[in-house]
């Protein structure tokens, strides 16, 4: 089919010539071949390549051009007739089973481009549908993305301003109680250490929530305080590791690359249960690579990429920003999960 394509974009003149010296040459070999021998079907190779290369008229022309060939070659090469009517009428009968021919392959060419014209109507629709759908799901993402962040900033500034506040009133009562020495001086105290819980809860979730900052070092500084806060609060050392500054101008691929990593990292955690998870960032002239690797039990033996939900979402989170993951055995024992930008985003 390609071939046929490749032919279909030659200039005209060409497919022309061509289908000429096709008719030449068949005409040469019948000629050589003797009357006795007949080679009239195989004039119907430069009359097919005349009507679906060039055009039916031609394929026409080709085919009185081709029986008119075939009577001289018989008649140079000897052939004897008792009258006219009999080469007049195999030149009729011959010149009509080629215009049928001419005919027949018009309407096959007809269809087959029809054909071809609807694949390729069909082809652009689902690729708009593709690439709209692509859209939509990558706008949700983004307005999941910015409710979050924004619900993030009203925890921080608002709740945690507001409790605040009440820790410091809480605490201006308790200096009170403590001195007047009543009783109610240690429910206050704990009043105000529940307080300050509260305010540690809501950064914490607000950091959950809009962990990435504007700023274009903000993927590192997030996923410095994700490895920093697991170590804290689990019996996993994790690790950041980042040798040169990697800037990230674009929020939004800064927010889906830490969703990968945060997604990761609870995999690992809940999956592998691993003693040790190393976070890493690097940006070289081919993009910039992002890997978390633990060392923990690795993948099952019957694992197959795609099973759940999680890995689908990094996937197409990936995707999105125009990257690539991969999820594999780490050589060292564990699950190593990659992800690459071929064009690292220009700060």
């Amino acid at each position: 089919m390609k071939f046929f394509r490749n032919l279909e974009q030659r200039p005209w003149p060409l497919l022309v010539a061509t289908s000429f010296g096709l008719l030449i040459l068949v005409g040469l070999v019948d000629y050589l071949t003797g009357f006795n021998i007949s080679f009239s079907v195989f004039y119907l190779l430069a009359i097919g390549f005349a009507v679906w290369f060039v055009s039916r008229g031609f394929g026409f022309l080709l085919s009185v051009l081709s029986v008119i060939s075939w009577l001289i070659g018989d008649f140079a090469a000897g052939a004897r007739f008792p009258n006219l009517f009999v080469p007049a009428w195999n030149a009729v009968i011959l010149l009509a089973f080629y215009f049928i021919v001419v005919w027949l392959l018009d309407k096959l060419r007809s269809l087959n481009r029809e054909l071809e014209s609807r694949v390729q109507q069909r082809s652009a629709a689902l690729n708009r549908e593709i690439a709209e759908r692509e859209r939509l799901e990558k706008e949700l993402l983004d307005i999941s993305e910015r409710e979050q962040r924004q619900i993030g900033h009203d925890l921080h500034d608002n709740l945690g301003q507001h409790l605040t506040s009440i820790a410091m009133a809480a605490q201006v009562l308790r200096e009170k109680l403590d001195a007047k020495s009543p009783p109610e001086a240690g429910d206050a105290a704990r009043i105000v250490a529940l307080v300050e819980d509260g305010i540690a809860m809501a950064r914490e979730l607000a950091r959950g929530l809009s962990p990435v900052e504007l700023e274009a070092e903000g993927l590192m500084s997030a996923l410095q305080e994700l490895a920093a806060g697991l170590s804290k609060w689990s019996k996993v050392a994790c690790l950041f590791e980042c040798e040169a500054p990697v800037l990230i101008a674009d929020a939004a691929t800064a927010m889906h690359l830490y969703r990968i990593a945060q997604e990761a990292v609870s995999n690992a955690v809940r999956h592998g249960k691993p003693r040790r998870i190393v976070i890493s960032l690097d940006e070289t002239r081919a993009g910039v690579t992002m890997s978390v690797e633990d060392d923990g039990t690795g993948l099952p033996e019957n694992w197959q990429g795609g099973q759940g939900i999680g890995t689908r979402i990094m996937a197409h989170r990936a995707a999105i920003i125009g990257g690539t993951i991969s999820i594999e055995p780490n050589l060292t024992g564990g699950t190593l999960v990659k992800c690459h930008l071929p064009v690292a985003p220009q700060a």
